[in-house]
C-alpha cells in the first residue's frame, strides 16, 4: 500500500516545524497570543477536533486570526486610524490537538469589524484547521454567545443554514473567573461545522 505524501494529504504532514512546541521547540506562533501589555478581556477558546466517526483526531493543526479588542487587525491594510491599534497583540495563533484531541488558545475577547458595505460583523475568530486526510485546509468562524444581537446580524454568519449556525457559536463556560468558550470542531456527521470556502 502506498504512503502518503503531501500532495495526497494537507497534513500536518511537517508536524515538527509547524508546531514544534510538541517537541520541546519554539515555533513561529503558539497557543498564547497574550502578553503583559495586552488589553481586553482575557479569555480560553479550548475544544476537540472529531473526526467523522466521532474520534479525537490526534494531529490536527489549528491557525486563528482575530482583530483586538478595539476591533482592528494588527495588519497593514488596517489603517483605521479611528480604531485603536494594540502593539501587545498580534492577533495569530497556532497549535496542534493532543493525543485526546484537545486544543486550547489564551486570546482576549476581539471586537467587532467592519464587513462588506456598510455592514459590521460580530466578534469572531477566524480559524483554519489541516487535518491528516484532507486534500485542503478548512476555513472556520467562531462566534461568541454572549453575542447574540451583533449575531443576529452578521453578514457571514447569515451565509450558513439557520439550522446548523449554532455550530459557528461557541458555549461559554467560567472557570476560576476565567470565561472559557468551548469550540468543538467536527470534521463530518451530523453535528459537522460549517466551513467556509476561502
Amino acid at each position: 500500500m502506498p504512503k502518503q505524501t503531501p500532495s495526497q494529504t494537507v497534513g500536518p504532514f511537517f508536524a515538527y516545524g509547524l508546531t514544534p512546541e510538541a517537541y520541546g521547540r519554539t515555533g513561529v506562533a503558539g497557543n498564547n497570543l497574550l502578553t503583559d501589555s495586552t488589553q481586553g478581556e482575557r479569555i480560553r477558546i479550548e475544544g476537540v477536533v472529531y473526526d467523522g466517526n466521532g474520534a479525537p483526531v490526534s494531529d490536527a493543526m489549528l491557525e486563528i486570526w482575530q482583530a483586538n479588542a478595539a476591533g482592528r487587525y494588527d495588519h497593514p491594510e488596517d489603517n483605521r486610524d479611528e480604531v485603536a491599534a494594540d502593539p501587545g497583540f498580534h492577533g495569530f495563533g497556532r497549535t496542534g490537538t493532543d493525543a485526546e484531541g484537545r486544543f486550547h488558545f489564551d486570546t482576549i475577547k476581539p471586537g467587532p469589524v467592519p464587513g462588506r458595505g456598510n455592514s459590521l460583523q460580530a466578534p469572531h475568530i477566524s480559524l483554519t484547521l489541516f487535518s491528516r486526510g484532507m486534500p485542503n485546509h478548512t476555513f472556520t468562524r467562531i462566534y461568541f454567545p454572549d453575542e447574540t444581537d451583533a449575531n443576529a446580524t452578521d453578514p457571514v454568519l447569515a451565509l450558513a443554514p439557520a439550522d446548523r449556525r449554532e455550530t459557528l457559536v461557541a458555549t461559554r463556560l467560567d472557570r476560576s473567573g476565567q470565561p472559557v468558550y468551548r469550540f468543538d470542531i467536527h470534521l463530518q456527521g451530523e453535528q459537522e461545522t460549517v466551513f467556509f470556502d476561502a
